[in-house]
């Protein structure tokens, strides 16, 4: 220990380098994977938040919420195989409701199912009772398009008027905030094809007969664009971290070659190779652990300042993880050194310094 933090003093600029490169590379994954998380979470809260871990889809409607619709008789007979406030059926659609007495247009996820159910979402502003059938609650992102609570907005189809009597958090689908409104108000607002339920909440595990029963992980494929964002991003990041990794390797040994000499007088009076492999470990996670609090600071002080409308999601679990991969990482990238260590004759590196 004592070794390793010396040779960190004495060599400020050597290793201040390699700090900053991995300051950069530490700040990147997790800029990208607050990214990543933002995204997903602001194209899927509504399901991510929604205290059911099974759905019921139609059977042609792989996995896609939109595309499912299913009989009555068939919702019929599945709510018959369960109890009643375990399973909630549930239309669902995308639409563009425009503000009263305005141009201004916003685009929406529409969601209608029987009300104070258990994937009614908790309710932060405004009304918490039952709708009535001119009355919907909407996500908070709502207000950044202008919309506030009060104000009126006209259904396309119906022409039908509606009052925002209510906020919500984490509601979102595809994007769009999740509007939900009273589902029997539904048949005057949708077209002949959405009549039928989309899908249907389970919050139990019984077995459902003549029925295609989907997990949580499974639908949220199934949003649109979701699965290729996450994909994206996830092999960029994964990416970076193989990119950490080499590079951390690369440093450490170039730096344990440039010391050849110095090791080799350590052996020749007597400091074994365990001593000097551990030195070596314990620089790298010293270095590591340094520019992780640093870039970690540095990421929590963009948060502060990014756009409002801006999906960013970064949560201490997600932190933990990636310093913890970090840290592990430049371990591993110091095996090249190790290995160089361990391999020094006393002798020669001596004899190779005069």
């Amino acid at each position: 220990m004592f070794l390793a933090l010396k040779e960190l003093k004495k060599s400020k600029l050597r290793y201040g380098l390699v700090g900053i490169i991995m300051i950069l590379l530490s700040f990147l994954v997790l800029i990208i994977s607050g990214l990543a998380n933002g995204l997903s979470h602001d194209s899927a809260s509504s399901i991510i938040e929604m205290k059911a871990d099974r759905f019921i889809l139609s059977d042609d409607a792989e996995g896609k919420l939109l595309r499912s619709q299913m009989k009555k008789e068939d919702v019929d007979n599945i709510l018959a195989q369960v109890d009643e406030k375990d399973a909630v059926p549930m239309y669902m659609k995308v639409s563009t409701l425009e503000k009263e007495g305005s141009s201004k247009k916003v685009d929406v996820a529409i969601f209608s199912s029987k009300p104070d159910s258990f994937i009614a979402p908790k309710v932060i502003e405004g009304k918490h009772n039952s709708l009535e059938n001119n009355e919907i609650i909407a996500d908070k992102s709502i207000k950044e398009k202008g919309v506030n609570l009060g104000d009126e907005l006209v259904e396309p189809i119906s022409n039908k008027v509606f009052k925002v009597v209510g906020f919500t958090e984490n509601q979102m689908f595809s994007h769009s905030p999740v509007v939900r409104m009273n589902e029997e108000v539904w048949d005057s607002i949708a077209m002949p094809h959405q009549k039928d339920y989309n899908v249907i909440a389970l919050n139990t595990d019984k077995e459902i007969k003549n029925a295609k029963v989907v997990d949580k992980k499974e639908v949220l494929k199934g949003i649109p664009g979701h699965k290729e964002q996450q994909g994206t991003l996830t092999m960029i990041i994964a990416f970076l971290i193989v990119i950490a990794a080499l590079l951390i390797g690369v440093f450490f040994y170039v730096i344990t070659l440039q010391k050849t000499h110095q090791l080799g007088v350590l052996k020749a009076i007597g400091t074994k190779n365990s001593y000097l492999v551990k030195a070596l470990v314990v620089q790298a996670v010293f270095l590591t652990s340094i520019s992780l609090v640093i870039s970690i600071s540095l990421v929590l002080a963009v948060r502060t300042v990014l756009p409002a409308g801006m999906p960013f999601l970064l949560t201490a679990t997600t932190i933990a993880q990636f310093s913890g991969i970090f840290i592990v990482i430049s371990i591993l990238g110091t095996l090249f050194s190790l290995y160089h260590v361990l391999k020094i004759d006393a002798l020669e590196a001596i004899g190779g310094g005069m």
